[in-house]
């Protein structure tokens, strides 16, 4: 008989859709675990089934209520209990953080078990700068709502990274270029699966690629970082001087100067005091 797994809470990262990606691992826990929180108990049903696991099954999503979490929690000092999610690592874009939150308050344990995440998967095929990156989950479903939460992050230095759905795609994308320019980007689909694609280009090639077209499968977008400004020059650290200098003092006029062209002030405050002469 299989030794016991200790009582707490583990997160168990599960295959964003070949099979073949969960770790021994991942099985293992999930084999042994006394209970199993899923997102949807058909879905890892056919999991558990292609592992040879016979597990109790609850659903855990964003309507389990705090009386049901608390309930979880109690029960994880003495018990096993697993936490998946549909596809991919746990808590990212769904609500898991607050299981996980509210076990550590109660001084449960908490065991990760990583694996497949579809935005990782998707950074590694978009041939995009991924030394610094920004997550955005899943963009607002209205229009304006959709381009005030891009515009919130178009001056980060970082590939954003974000999920979408087919019918969602092709406004998205459009909403994208709009914001933040044709900045080059990737459509990921079906990661992992037979069908595996990774669309890149520019945004307004992709807005046309698939304008009209709803593809199939759990989609990533990837986007490049925005372009380098380019290095203010001197005509034009003179041109924003002399216009501040009509309304601010030497000093003042610098410290606005220098933030608007994003060069040194000690530069900005030389060159306006021989401008102000």
């Amino acid at each position: 008989m299989s030794e016991s797994l200790a009582p707490g809470l583990h997160i168990v990262a599960t295959p964003i859709g070949n099979l073949g990606d969960l770790s021994p691992r991942a099985a293992d826990t999930l084999r042994r675990a006394d209970r199993i929180l899923a997102e949807d108990t058909r879905v890892t049903g056919k999991l558990l089934q292609h592992i040879g696991a016979k597990v109790p099954m609850s659903r855990y999503d964003d309507h389990t209520s705090d009386k049901e979490r608390e309930s979880i929690v109690a029960q994880l000092a003495e018990h096993a209990i697993a936490l998946v999610s549909d596809a991919g690592t746990p808590l990212i874009s769904d609500p898991g953080y607050k299981l996980v939150r509210s076990a550590r308050a109660a001084g449960r344990a908490v065991h990760t078990i990583p694996g497949p995440s579809a935005a990782i998967a998707a950074l590694t095929l978009a041939g995009l700068p991924t030394d610094r990156f920004l997550f955005l989950g899943f963009l607002p479903a209205k229009a304006k709502a959709r381009e005030d939460a891009i515009g919130e992050v178009a001056a980060v230095r970082a590939t954003l990274v974000l999920y979408e759905s087919g019918p969602r795609l092709g406004d998205t994308l459009a909403a994208l270029e709009k914001v933040l320019g044709d900045r080059e980007a990737a459509v990921a689909r079906e990661i992992s699966k037979l069908h595996e694609e990774c669309v890149t280009g520019t945004l307004s090639s992709l807005v046309e690629r698939y304008a009209g077209s709803a593809p199939k499968g759990e989609i990533v977008i990837v986007i490049a970082p925005p372009a380098e400004a380019a290095a203010a020059t001197d005509d034009d650290l003179d041109a924003a001087l002399d216009e501040a200098l009509t309304r601010l003092s030497p000093s003042r006029a610098a410290a606005e100067v220098a933030e608007k062209l994003n060069i040194p002030r000690k530069r900005a405050y030389a060159r306006a005091l021989e401008r102000s002469k």
